[in-house]
């Protein structure tokens, strides 16, 4: 009952995930604007075709071959997405009639995406794009294949674990983070064996990764956490791949060496299982879990845990798996767009607050 992100959102992520140079959106003007406006900062264009009433009614293939056209002097780019909204959609725009007649150098994905689409998950559209990208060989079919069954499976978690549930989930902003923070660092302090485990979506392992930098504030620890984390570099788009070297370059340069690798930052549907087989197996007191925490099947364990999460709808689903305490991340999209480093994440500058306040005792 309460919104949720559309396949239009997905196919402009996942378009600037195979690096487009410029992507169009065939609608109005303020169809996805956030969107858009936050993807910019990822270096892609977003240009839209600033759909009216009259062309809801007549049509708009000449304002689409248009401003193809445009995008083709204006940048001269390699790649551009096409990405079609509700209201082209629901008209029944060409959108590859308009390719053909505007004729650009330019290699060109059409996505017949909407709101609507399908049964309305925000998957599909990354599929369709998925799909595109195969027709016009920029990806191979393979490699398609593995994303489209890991983003069925992200549907899956979202919709028996997550806020897609169907029921309306009140936001919540979860724990007191300073509690949180107490909680974490007395168990490290009193022996306990912690693991800090990162499941998380591509860019925001940006924010979440903050959390596995805890050893390099803990002076001389003599118990430092273990760390588990879906930081696979080998695995994904290019762009994906360069997220996860990113982060483990930057982890080693601060002295932080990640004790297991679950999988790649596309994979994190799957990676929870593996997370949770290795916190079985470590015979772990305490696990924080940052990024996509209703992914792992926690139910299965007989431990305390601490979920950190970016939606505060997501708080109340995460209780009711089972975990002790839930904190949540604003922004984390936001956050992390155009970044290649690990940023602050509210409760990462909690935990050093809190730390201090140790040191002085």
């Amino acid at each position: 009952m309460h919104p949720r992100p559309s396949p239009i959102a997905a196919s402009l992520y996942t378009l600037r995930d195979m690096n487009a140079d410029v992507v169009i959106l065939h609608g109005p003007h303020g169809c996805c604007f956030r969107t858009g406006r936050l993807l910019e900062n990822d270096g892609v264009r977003i240009v839209t075709t600033a759909m009216s009433e009259n062309d809801f009614i007549f049509g708009a293939g000449e304002k689409l071959e248009e401003t193809l056209l445009k995008v083709d002097k204006m940048f001269s780019p390699a790649l551009v997405g096409i990405v079609g909204t509700c209201a082209s959609m629901i008209i029944g725009e060409d959108l590859k009639e308009a390719v053909q007649r505007a004729n650009i150098k330019a290699k060109v994905l059409t996505v017949e995406s909407h709101g609507g689409f399908g049964e309305g998950d925000n998957t599909e559209g990354a599929i369709m794009v998925l799909e595109a990208a195969v027709k016009e060989g920029i990806i191979p079919p393979e490699e398609a294949e593995r994303q489209i069954k890991m983003l069925k499976m992200a549907t899956q978690v979202e919709k028996t674990r997550g806020m897609a549930q169907g029921e309306y989930i009140s936001p919540s902003f979860g724990d007191d983070k300073e509690e949180v923070a107490r909680e974490l660092l007395n168990q490290i302090e009193s022996g306990k064996k912690v693991a800090l485990v990162l499941n998380a979506k591509k860019e925001t392992s940006y924010l979440f990764g903050d959390i596995l930098k805890l050893p390099y504030y803990l002076a001389n620890p003599e118990n430092p956490p273990i760390i588990i984390a879906n930081l696979d570099e080998d695995t994904g788009l290019d762009r994906i791949r360069s997220h996860a070297r990113n982060i483990v370059n930057e982890l080693k340069e601060d002295e932080i060496h990640v004790d297991f690798i679950t999988g790649g930052l596309d994979e994190y549907p799957e990676t929870g299982k593996s997370a949770v087989q290795l916190l079985k197996e470590e015979k772990v007191d305490l696990a924080v879990i940052a990024g996509v925490p209703h992914a792992l099947p926690i139910e299965e364990l007989n431990l305390k845990t601490i979920a950190v999460t970016d939606g505060p709808r997501l708080v109340e689903p995460l209780k009711k798996l089972g975990y002790d305490m839930v904190v949540a991340e604003l922004d984390a999209h936001a956050k992390t767009l155009g970044t290649d480093s690990i940023v602050s994440s509210d409760f990462g500058e909690t935990i050093k607050k809190v730390l201090k306040e140790y040191k002085l005792k």
